[in-house]
């Protein structure tokens, strides 16, 4: 089934499996939170991720659709989690 969808959209299906990947490690980070720059890059992977399926889409004629539709709920998720995140520049000094 998801060869097909992958057909469908005229990308390799060789890509399915890192980019299953790549989703479960984002998540993973996301949740793990102890990298700021790991978390920083798994949100922009999800964004680039979001952004690109929505062309996809588009191109292929389906409309907006729940591609379009995460991008703004993936945004709320990053600003709110860097207000809970604790900022990792912020050391103090070690005088």
């Amino acid at each position: 089934m998801i060869k097909g969808f992958f057909e469908h959209f005229n990308y390799p299906t060789y890509i399915v499996i890192p980019l299953a990947i790549a989703k479960i490690a984002g998540v993973v980070m996301i949740l793990w939170r102890k990298s700021q720059w790991l978390t920083e890059w798994a949100y922009a992977g999800f964004f680039f991720d979001l952004v690109l399926a929505t062309a996809a889409h588009q191109e292929a004629g389906h409309g907006l659709g729940l591609s379009a539709m995460a991008i703004p709920v993936l945004i709320i998720s990053y600003f709110l989690g860097k207000q809970e995140r604790p900022n990792n520049l912020d050391i103090p000094n070690q005088e």
